[in-house]
């Protein structure tokens, strides 16, 4: 079938179509579940290990846990996607991941966190999220790329087994796959002792399952299609820019899962909102400081070109395939963020006896 749709409709539209609808369910599931690593880290830094560091734990064990599985199976092979096969910065996963746990609590929410909640009505995450676009574009190709490009060769590190963590380690995907589903099977137990519904779990997992389908998928498109296909998962701000620069300056942007993946989360995040009745309009107040959203949106613009992704793109999609500066970047993050929120709370960093 996979074939047939290939040679009738080509790899792009294949692509762009499976994207949107692994698009759909991740914005419907991070809708619902309420996912945010923004509202995590700020869980973790206030000494309450509650409802929102439950769900990210959720869904980043089940993404793990369903990629490993898939690869012990021989469904899925990793090793020619770019964060593993193509080499990597470790300066940039550290500087840009710091940036960008930063940039995440002045806005009040990651990249993916922004795309979903424009789609409920929020005006300002909107407006944040074009800005966060922006300056990501500009350090790709623009006039920030140049130190973008500096602070990322300070410390490179060679891409196959050097970017491999498990590699690394001395593990197997079977191990980790082991591992991953008894922390998944912790992540569920501690949700329910925190009372999260059934049913915001149950979009937890959605989210993490969202991110092994988009593995799944495009790694078929690449066994199948003639063609070099990337083979790539859930992220957001490379297919946030490619979406932008399609609509304003170049309507022949390549089609790909990327290209998809982005209107899905949009459409799937607003049809869960109008359906729960969350959809409401948001604007800037005096307790929404535009300054803050914007100093917030250019930190991770920036911070996730140099991290080599956003923190679904780095810490999900990244991490499940246990690439090293994956993992390193979704680390600095929290650590960003963590003392981020301290500082702007006024709570001492370390507490005293």
């Amino acid at each position: 079938m996979l074939e047939s749709a290939l040679e009738n409709y080509g790899d792009g539209v294949v692509l762009v179509s499976f994207g949107a609808l692994v698009g759909i369910l991740f914005g419907a599931a991070a809708q619902h579940s309420k996912f945010c690593l923004r509202a995590s880290t700020v869980e973790v830094a206030e000494g309450q290990f509650g409802p929102r560091l439950s769900i990210w734990l959720v869904a980043f064990t089940m993404a793990v846990a369903t990629v490993q599985t898939m690869i012990v199976l021989g469904w899925l092979d990793v090793s020619d996607s770019r964060q593993i096969a193509n080499p990597g910065s470790l300066s940039g996963a550290i500087i840009g991941g710091l940036m960008f746990g930063v940039g995440m609590v002045l806005a009040r929410g990651c990249a993916s966190r922004l795309l979903v909640l424009s789609a409920t009505g929020n005006l300002r995450a909107l407006i944040t999220g074009l800005v966060l676009t922006l300056v990501a574009q500009a350090s790709l190709r623009g006039v920030l790329s140049p130190a973008r490009e500096a602070l990322s060769g300070l410390w490179m590190v060679s891409g196959g087994t050097d970017r491999d963590l498990l590699a690394q380690l001395g593990l197997t995907s079977g191990i980790a796959a082991f591992i991953a589903g008894a922390a998944l099977l912790s992540a569920l137990l501690f949700a329910a002792s925190r009372k999260v519904p059934s049913t915001q779990i149950i979009a937890g997992i959605g989210v993490g399952l969202a991110v092994s389908l988009g593995w799944l998928v495009t790694y078929l498109v690449a066994m199948t299609s003639f063609d070099v296909v990337p083979v790539t998962s859930v992220t957001f701000t490379g297919p946030a820019t490619d979406t932008l620069m399609g609509l304003v300056s170049n309507p022949h942007v390549p089609l790909g899962f990327g290209v998809g993946l982005v209107p899905g989360v949009f459409v799937g995040a607003g049809a869960m909102a109008l359906w729960k009745g969350e959809a409401k309009i948001q604007r800037f107040g005096a307790d929404n400081p535009l300054e803050n959203y914007l100093i917030g949106a250019a930190l991770m613009g920036f911070g996730s070109m140099l991290a080599g992704g956003c923190a679904v793109g780095a810490g999900l999609s990244g991490g499940a395939i246990f690439a090293v500066t994956a993992w390193v970047a979704v680390g600095s993050m929290w650590v960003g963020a963590m003392v981020t929120h301290r500082i702007i709370t006024r709570r001492p960093i370390m507490r005293t006896a």
